[in-house]
């Protein structure tokens, strides 16, 4: 009888077990990515974590030939809502592959991953890595951002927040910084891919969140341009959005 119970648990709670582990079609896709003319068939696929979650713990993508029986993998490792963008960034004639799916994390951070076509399979290529930002505190409610090593700073105005940093012990009633603070600045976000001229040569833009004293604290966004050129990424121009008030650099 205790073989019979056993057997009968093990049926019963297998076919759950199996579901839980099964690969999900996300998203198809039709794109020459090997530069042979023809389109191949992208299945981006995924399992999922639980059952009724959201989180896939594992993700990539299949490709396969139209006309041949050969067929590519790449691996993603897990994330939520992966999607591929297909542009010819590296400029070797073929469509790239640029893989972006969102941690899930409160720091709007994507997980991004880009492969190119070479010699018969598909590798992974560095993405830009985003530049020496520095950011601080000053006196007088202000913080200090530098971009570039060889660039004056920016200024800006926070006092529209300083009831809240007084609150925080940051800054005291006449604005004086208590103690030396950096701004928090992340990594590069996410990319877009952007148009570098009218000739349609394309490129990536990169967004990377600047915050003051804690992460929903928003400073701006560093926005930056980026090129592929004899096999390393050129920066071509990057800038701050923010909407706080930006104050000369000799009140500094």
């Amino acid at each position: 009888m205790a073989y019979i119970s056993l057997l009968f648990l093990a049926l019963f709670f297998a076919p759950a077990e199996a579901a839980s582990n099964d690969a999900m079609l996300i998203q198809t896709y039709e794109e020459d990515v090997t530069g042979d003319g023809e389109k191949e068939l992208l299945e981006l696929k995924g399992k999922l974590f639980a059952a009724d979650g959201v989180y896939y713990q594992d993700i990539w993508v299949e490709i396969s030939s139209p006309s041949t029986d050969k067929t590519w993998r790449i691996n993603y490792g897990g994330g939520y809502d992966p999607e591929l963008h297909f542009a010819e960034l590296t400029h070797n004639g073929v469509m790239d592959i640029l893989y972006q799916s969102p941690t899930g994390g409160s720091g709007g951070l994507y997980t991004s991953q880009l492969n190119q076509w070479e010699k018969d399979d598909f590798i992974e290529l560095p993405l830009p890595v985003e530049q020496p930002v520095k950011g601080e505190f000053m006196d007088g409610f202000r913080v200090s951002i530098q971009l570039l090593p060889d660039e004056d700073p920016i200024i800006l105005d926070v006092s529209g927040q300083k009831e809240e940093y007084i609150r925080l012990k940051l800054y005291d009633e006449q604005g004086k910084l208590l103690e030396p603070t950096t701004l928090m600045i992340d990594p590069v976000a996410f990319f877009d891919i952007i148009d570098l001229d009218d000739e349609g040569q394309k490129g990536l833009k990169s967004f990377q969140q600047i915050s003051g004293a804690y992460h929903a604290d928003g400073i701006g966004t560093v926005e930056s341009i980026w090129m592929y050129d004899e096999g390393k990424w050129m920066l071509l121009e990057t800038d701050l959005q923010t909407d706080l008030p930006r104050l000369d650099n000799s009140s500094s």
